[in-house]
């Protein structure tokens, strides 16, 4: 009887932890998106569709999601802000980094993300693409994305004092299993590195999403680079050159003001 009582109670837990596992996707699913369906949430997350129904219902009584009955869809509510309410950001990111990506943002219309070096990927720390009519994504913040891949990532490489690279390169291979030499959709990973350094820019022109292109400027505490600032627009709207005649030089405007500004805060370790 201890037993069976023991049993039942683990197999409750297993399930009240995935219905949780499942419930955070479906809020960050929504978050990312203009609204979904749920049918459209199902499959986003590969969750049964019934099971989407329920947990859409459970967050919408929590107060987490409301549904518009005119269109079917479900977005997060104010209610979800209170989620992050108790997590803070350094000071440079809201002192420094948020008033100048704000500001460029509106100047240039397309949208910005903030970058940093997360276990040898690349995490977008702020975004303006909430506010950039330009931008079909929604709730970057938090996203993960592949090094190698994005100018945030290259741009860290090619602009880190080499010990840095060098052990960023040697993690990354040790987790991936690269093998020298590294090649990407833009060409081998030193002629990538070495025409960044050259151009002053991360970049990337293929691979990733193939429908965007992307520029990022390095931020700079002391000689580390701490952050990138990428500028992202659409392929078929705008040339590579074109946007790196354009946006270049303002976007390494931005940059180096927030290093400047990053240099005079005075932070804790």
């Amino acid at each position: 009887m201890y037993l069976a009582l023991m049993w039942r109670r683990l197999i409750s837990n297993i399930g009240s932890v995935r219905s949780l596992e499942r419930g955070l996707l479906i809020l960050q699913t929504l978050n990312r998106c203009n609204g979904l369906k749920a049918a459209e949430v199902a499959i986003a997350t590969s969750i049964p569709r019934p099971t989407v129904y329920r947990l859409l219902e459970t967050l919408e009584g929590l107060g987490y999601v409301s549904r518009d009955h005119s269109s079917e869809k479900w977005r997060p509510t104010l209610q979800a802000k209170s989620l992050s309410s108790g997590f803070r950001h350094e000071d440079w990111v809201t002192q420094a980094a948020i008033p100048e990506m704000v500001r460029l943002g509106r100047e240039i219309l397309w949208p910005l993300d903030l970058v940093t070096f997360n276990d040898h990927r690349m995490e977008i720390r702020e975004s303006t693409h909430n506010i950039s009519p330009y931008s079909i994504d929604r709730g970057m913040v938090g996203v993960q994305l592949p090094m190698l891949d994005t100018a945030g990532g290259r741009a860290w490489l090619a602009f880190s004092p080499e010990e840095d690279r060098v052990q960023s390169l040697n993690g990354l291979q040790a987790q991936s299993g690269l093998q020298h030499p590294i090649i990407l959709q833009d060409g081998p990973l030193s002629h990538v590195l070495a025409t960044s350094v050259k151009l002053g820019v991360g970049y990337r022109k293929e691979g990733y999403k193939l429908d965007t292109q992307s520029i990022s400027a390095p931020i700079f505490r002391g000689p580390c680079v701490i952050a990138c600032l990428t500028v992202i627009w659409t392929a078929s709207a705008l040339s590579f050159d074109k946007a790196l005649e354009q946006y270049k030089d303002k976007l390494l405007k931005s940059a180096h003001g927030i290093s400047d500004a990053l240099n005079r805060i005075k932070t804790t370790d």
